[in-house]
């Protein structure tokens, strides 16, 4: 599962089990740290959430801000509670771009700032799908040859 935290809310998007393909999911309005682990259990139980990729944002020039600071703690808080393998990924221009793509869309304002903070995760994920299977050895030579 991708997660793009935000102060006030957390974008969600799933993986296939194929992992090739992330779907934007929901998005869940932050309230308490408890009451944002509840959802996040409930919805990591629901659909068989084996492993979370948390958008780490970075500022421009590679160093970590407040914000990096914040998300780090909120996988600290979050590990105890939901024991979940969590990777972080650089999420760098990821609303930027999702932001530019809904504009092309021609979408409102007010469906844009609905639906940002899932596509930011779908993203997140997406990249980090992309990037996992570019990890995956190389298929077994087919010629038999050692």
């Amino acid at each position: 599962m991708g997660l793009d935290l935000g102060t006030k809310t957390i974008g969600l998007a799933l993986s296939d089990v194929g992992h090739k393909i992330a779907t934007p999911y929901a998005t869940i309005a932050r309230k308490k740290l408890k009451d944002d682990v509840a959802e996040l259990t409930r919805i990591t139980n629901k659909e068989g959430v084996g492993g979370l990729v948390l958008g780490l944002p970075v500022n421009m020039d590679g160093t970590e801000g407040p914000r990096c600071q914040a998300a780090r703690a909120f996988a600290r808080n979050l590990g105890p509670l939901l024991p979940l393998p969590l990777t972080y990924w650089d999420e760098r221009l990821s609303t930027v771009a999702v932001q530019r793509m809904m504009v092309e869309a021609d979408l409102s304002r007010a469906r844009r700032a609905e639906l940002v903070d899932k596509l930011a995760a779908g993203y997140i994920l997406q990249a980090y799908l992309d990037w996992l299977r570019g990890q995956e050895p190389a298929a077994a030579d087919q010629s038999g040859s050692p």
